[in-house]
């Protein structure tokens, strides 16, 4: 593997196993080396993920040729689906738009195979409506520094 950029000087790190001090170069990966420990990374998770699933959800609600809501989610491993975009237009929120979006994306979600759907939403984004609708908030994060939380939710289907 090349170096690329030298990002400082050759620090130490203390192993925990034996207490020596094992120097160590920290660089600035190029994008061959970022694809590469993407790899290796998935090379190590093929050995703990006996299968995948593939698919895609891609979903609009249109009124009078204009684009009101959508939604778009990914199969990943272990039969999950990930929402990574759910957005409606303000004057059609708390009207039923969302839920009807969400249901529609639950019933295809089951047709791919999944049998968990997770979401993560900003507190200024849908965090109630997702567990009005019957998702489990798992965790959370606050950041003081930036004034903003995290949450992240599941729903069994």
């Amino acid at each position: 593997m090349v170096k690329t950029k030298e990002y400082g000087p050759e620090e130490t790190v203390i192993c925990p196993c034996c207490g020596a001090a094992i120097p160590y170069e920290v660089i600035t990966l190029d994008s061959n080396q970022v694809k590469y420990i993407e790899n290796k990374l998935n090379a190590y998770d093929k050995a703990h993920i006996k299968y995948t699933i593939d698919g895609e959800i891609s979903l609009g609600i249109v009124k009078d040729l204009h684009l009101i809501a959508g939604v778009n989610a990914c199969m990943t491993a272990y039969h999950i689906l990930y929402v990574s975009t759910l957005f409606v237009e303000k004057p059609y929120r708390n009207k039923g738009v969302g839920t009807f979006l969400m249901n529609k994306l639950e019933n295809e979600a089951k047709k791919l195979g999944a049998n968990l759907i997770r979401l993560d939403s900003f507190n200024w984004q849908g965090a109630h409506f997702y567990e009005k609708i019957g998702y489990k908030k798992v965790g959370e994060y606050r950041s003081e520094k930036d004034l903003f939380s995290e949450y992240f939710f599941l729903k069994e289907i």
